[in-house]
């Protein structure tokens, strides 16, 4: 997943000497940061936290009410681990697990990484052929479901041999129970040895700009890393944390390793809702979260907007001009941080750092974290001038799974390529100005240009086709598909009707397109043959405009 935070302006004016002075301070801690040791792998931090606080409530779960005291986890971690070593499920094995935010799934990664296992986690949006391609594509050769989406299975294009499937919920013939395999555990299992901090523990998949979304390879250390940087990075307690995102992605799994942290709560809320969100907030009285700025613009200010309790709220994408808005309404010290998949915590903004409010920078290299901003050939630009960020460190990923050409072209050296231009100033705050690597994102969601052609040209009649982004208000991008049909056929003979049906075949809900545009000429290309995506996006000032519109059924 990549958190980001996007600004045309370059950082605000600041007091240099007094910025400086905290900033000492922000980097000395860091370094400290770096300096203490980790803990030797994901379940040993578990393990100490619940012989620290063993009553104390380790997972809260909105709405249903379930909580789980640390003690309680760690038992249920550990019958989970031996349920599933008796499934077949031991050392380096490949476990797909596609579950909703219920116990049974931070349970389920928490026990594979007891067994140095690894999860390989389901968007729960996925269709049967993305489900299909992350099984076969990861060498998965047991999967955790639930029960919702188990007919899945039995749609997919081809079934991976000697796929073992483990359901939470009612379990159809010839799949296992996930119940089933705790009850029937001893309490008394001991895995072998121990995973070191250097295995893997997760392929983390992720959308790219070369179609079918590319996983990542993450080890022990990386979650450790991430984690207690996000924990540790501004020396603040925190005991009641919240998640609204789905488990699936990588913020709440380092979201409960920092609570596990800090022997601390964590809150999970079952999905994202900007007319709830705050009203959890409150109700919990949560100190750590991060806070969509799409609920300054989306929802209207209320007399108890300022009772909240956080200590900090992170930002990941967010309009500048409305971040010292969201802290006067919400009276809390919202601060930026930009991480991804491949790096986790990348870059994040001290909390002493009041006079960036606004400024649109994600703020500094982050503990275990180096950043620089370099040319096309790698080579570190100046201060002040654009270029690619790139990151290094600690517990970054190890590469994508099977794709060595991928992995190899993701690195200058050591240092990972974000595709992301931005800017540094002299005092070593980072700005994001745009995105090199081409991609669509869509209310939080990265989508793959390239995925979403790749379904619409696999509809008969369609002979060329072009993703683009259009900008939006509500969610910051929308998905339009530019056209080509073949000789003779009009939008009559194939209507965006059809295209968004034969596209929902493929493509989970959130990568539809909205916007349809049909062109009788042909798209224009490069010398090399690709569509010059540009040029398109030039052609308008307002890219709706001849297009039909998905949700409002008509055409701009």
């Amino acid at each position: 997943m990549h958190d980001r935070t996007l600004s045309a302006d370059p950082p605000a004016a600041k007091s240099h000497d007094r910025v400086r002075a905290w900033l000492a301070d922000a980097r000395a801690r860091f370094r400290r940061i770096e300096q203490e040791p980790l803990p030797p792998n994901v379940p040993a931090l578990l393990a100490t936290a619940a012989a620290a606080t063993p009553d104390r409530v380790a997972l809260h779960f909105i709405e249903t009410g379930v909580e789980i005291t640390y003690a309680a986890l760690l038992a249920d971690v550990r019958r989970f681990a031996e349920g599933l070593a008796r499934a077949g499920v031991g050392r380096g094995t490949h476990v797909a697990v596609m579950l909703p935010n219920v116990p049974e799934m931070p349970i389920t990664w928490l026990a594979l990484a007891t067994l140095g296992a690894v999860m390989v986690p389901v968007n729960i949006r996925y269709t049967e052929h993305e489900l299909h391609y992350v099984l076969t594509d990861s060498g998965a050769r047991h999967l955790v479901i639930d029960q919702a989406f188990a007919g899945l299975v039995e749609r997919m294009p081809g079934r991976p041999k000697s796929l073992t499937v483990i359901v939470v919920g009612e379990a159809p013939a010839g799949a296992l129970a996930w119940r089933d395999l705790v009850e029937a555990a001893s309490g008394a299992f001991a895995a072998g040895a121990e995973p070191g901090i250097d295995d893997l523990l997760n392929i983390q998949y992720t959308s790219g700009t070369t179609g079918w979304p590319k996983g990542c390879l993450l080890t022990h250390r990386y979650w450790l890393t991430c984690a207690k940087a996000y924990s540790a990075s501004d020396g603040l307690t925190y005991r009641r944390l919240m998640s609204s995102n789905p488990f699936f992605y990588m913020t709440p799994q380092w979201l409960m390793l920092m609570a596990f942290f800090q022997n601390a709560t964590l809150y999970v809320a079952p999905y994202l809702s900007l007319t709830r969100f705050t009203d959890w907030l409150r109700a919990y009285r949560i100190e750590f979260c991060w806070f969509p700025t799409d609920i300054v613009a989306q929802t209207p200010p209320r007399p108890e907007d300022s009772g909240l309790r956080l200590r900090r709220g992170n930002l990941a994408v967010h309009r500048a001009d409305l971040h010292a808005e969201l802290e006067r309404r919400f009276g809390f010290p919202a601060r930026a941080a930009f991480g991804m998949t491949e790096i986790g915590c990348g870059l994040t903004m001290p909390i002493e750092a009041a006079e960036m409010v606004g400024s649109g920078s994600c703020g500094i290299a982050g503990p275990f974290r180096e950043a620089r901003i370099a040319d096309a050939e790698g080579r570190t630009l100046p201060s002040g001038e654009s270029g690619e960020l790139l990151i290094r460190g600690l517990g970054i990923f190890r590469g994508y799974f099977g794709k060595p050409d991928a992995t190899a072209a993701a690195f200058h050296g050591d240092w990972f390529r974000t595709g992301d231009l931005a800017v540094e100033d002299a005092d070593g705050f980072f700005t994001i100005r745009g995105r090199i690597k081409e991609m669509i994102r869509r209310a939080g969601e990265n989508i793959s240009a390239t995925e979403v052609e790749a379904a619409l040209l696999a509809i008969p009649g369609v002979a060329e086709a072009a993703a683009l982004p259009v900008p939006d208000a509500l969610r910051g991008e929308e998905v339009k598909a530019v056209l080509v049909l073949e000789a003779g056929l009009t939008a009559a003979d194939l209507a965006p009707e059809t295209i968004v049906v034969e596209c929902s075949r493929r493509l989970a809900p959130f990568k539809l397109p909205r916007f349809i545009e049909y062109r009788s000429a042909p798209l224009p290309r490069s010398t090399s043959g690709k569509v010059r995506k540009p040029d398109l996006l030039a052609e308008k000032a307002d890219l709706r405009k001849g297009a039909w519109d998905r949700v409002t059924g008509a055409w701009g």
